[in-house]
C-alpha cells in the first residue's frame, strides 16, 4: 500500500493548485491537484504534509487542518494509495517554482473547472459541504471512475 497526503493551501479567497506537467510516466499528468506526496518511513502524516509543501512549494505550513481520507484504487496501479487530505490557511515563506508542475492560484470557486480526476470533484464537494471529516473510496478504471463511496464522520 502506499501513503500520502494532499493540501489545499486557501487564501484570499484563492487555492493552490499544482499542474501536473513535468514528471515522465506521471499518473496525474495534465491534471490540477493539491499539494502532496508520499510518506517517508516513520513519518506521521502531519510530518509528511509539511515536509511535501516545503519541498513542492518552499513554504512551511503554520496552520492546516485535517480533512478527510480516501481509498485511492486503479488499474494503473498496483496497489491501494490511502491519501490524508489537509487545508492549510497560513504559512511562513514565499511560494517557488515546483519541479512536478506549475503552481497556479486559482478562484476557490473555480476549482471545479479545472481538469481533476472524476474523485476529486466529489471531494471538492466534500470540503465545501465542511459537515466533517470524510473517508472514502475511489476506483478507477484509467481515468474513469467506476465507483465511489463517502462516510462523514
Amino acid at each position: 500500500m502506499i501513503l500520502c497526503t494532499e493540501c489545499y493551501i486557501q487564501k484570499n479567497g484563492k487555492t493552490l493548485m499544482l499542474y501536473r506537467n513535468k514528471k515522465k510516466n506521471d499518473i496525474n499528468k495534465n491534471k490540477y491537484i493539491g499539494l502532496g506526496g508520499r510518506f517517508e518511513m516513520g513519518e506521521s502524516p502531519e510530518e509528511c504534509l509539511v515536509r511535501e509543501v516545503k519541498e513542492e512549494a518552499g513554504v512551511t505550513l503554520t496552520n492546516y487542518r485535517f480533512r478527510g481520507t480516501i481509498t485511492f484504487l486503479s488499474n494503473k496501479i498496483s496497489e491501494p494509495i490511502y491519501i490524508f487530505f489537509f487545508t492549510a490557511d497560513e504559512y511562513e515563506g514565499e511560494i517557488k517554482d515546483c519541479d512536478e508542475g506549475e503552481l497556479h492560484w486559482v478562484e476557490t470557486g473555480q476549482i471545479e473547472g479545472l481538469n481533476l480526476w472524476e474523485g476529486d470533484y466529489l471531494i471538492w464537494k466534500w470540503l465545501k459541504a465542511d459537515k466533517g471529516i470524510f473517508n472514502g473510496k475511489l476506483v478507477y478504471d484509467g481515468d474513469k471512475l467506476m465507483e465511489h463511496q463517502v462516510k462523514i464522520y
